[in-house]
């Protein structure tokens, strides 16, 4: 059975419905679809972006990232819409109750077929066990009666650096922060949220990409990740960096796990 891992969608259906019919993808009717996070927002059509992965069942599995988590956090009341957000069609949708329990009851981790998929990264501290059961804490806490107010607690940047001491809103939010923001670190381990441009400028004086922090416990585990579209494509051996920016103008790219073959959909439809 082959996977292919795709990065972020944004609420590009187009792309989507043009992967979905390449070739290598129309004769193999058993394929299965990894989503890395960010399914809907800033591009168009992020109410039948969302239905359509619906519509895949037991083909799909999706990440949660953290647009998909600031919708959830608009649905609930506890943050506002941005001017930026396109996802208002599906908080009017007749059926958004479905949607939103659907969108909160998918993982912030999966890891099978010897490979770890995540939104953002994944802290240096925590080995592949560490970093399951956290995902799964995390996940437990969006499922629960109380999920409303445990969403509250992500919002903010501190912690910066995970020690297993941590309880309450700052273990929640350390979790969340390292799986759908994470990008640049101290050569230590402590998150940085100040940019969002690709490894090297000139305002990264001592700040890593995540997975390049020394003695990272994960390094010999193969993780795929999106949210990074100015970081672009990057394939190391353990190593996926999947998001191409298709809301941007960029392109949707999918990656078959069994020998990385690729797909890249040229995104017609730009987000706002």
């Amino acid at each position: 059975m082959n996977i292919w891992a795709v990065g972020d969608l944004q609420g590009c259906c187009g792309a989507l419905d043009e992967l979905l019919e390449h070739p290598l993808i129309e004769k193999d009717p058993h394929c299965r679809f990894w989503f890395a996070g960010d399914l809907i927002n800033r591009g168009p059509q992020s109410l039948r972006t969302l239905k359509r992965i619906i519509k895949l069942g037991d083909r799909a599995v999706s990440i949660l990232g953290n647009h998909d988590l600031h919708m959830l956090a608009v649905h609930a009341g506890i943050r506002n819409e941005n001017k930026s957000d396109t996802f208002d069609a599906i908080l009017r949708d007749k059926h958004v109750d479905e949607l939103i329990d659907w969108l909160r009851h998918r993982p912030l981790a999966h890891y099978d077929a010897g490979h770890l998929m995540v939104h953002a990264g994944v802290m240096s501290k925590w080995d592949l066990d560490k970093t399951l059961a956290l995902a799964e804490e995390a996940h437990q806490a969006l499922i629960s009666d109380k999920w409303k107010k445990n969403l509250q607690k992500m919002y903010g940047n501190e912690p910066v650096q995970w020690k297993d001491g941590l309880s309450g809103a700052k273990r929640l939010r350390v979790i969340i922060n390292a799986f759908t923001r994470m990008r640049l670190c101290t050569k230590q381990g402590e998150m940085d949220f100040a940019s969002k441009e690709a490894p090297g400028g000139s305002s990264h004086a001592g700040l890593v990409p995540w997975f390049d922090v020394p003695d990272r416990k994960t390094a010999d585990i193969p993780i795929i990740f999106g949210h990074w579209s100015t970081l672009g494509l990057l394939i190391r051996k353990n190593l996926m960096a999947l998001d191409t920016g298709c809301v941007w103008g960029g392109k949707l790219t999918a990656m078959r796990l069994s020998d990385r073959k690729l797909i890249q959909i040229s995104c017609k439809q730009h987000g706002k």
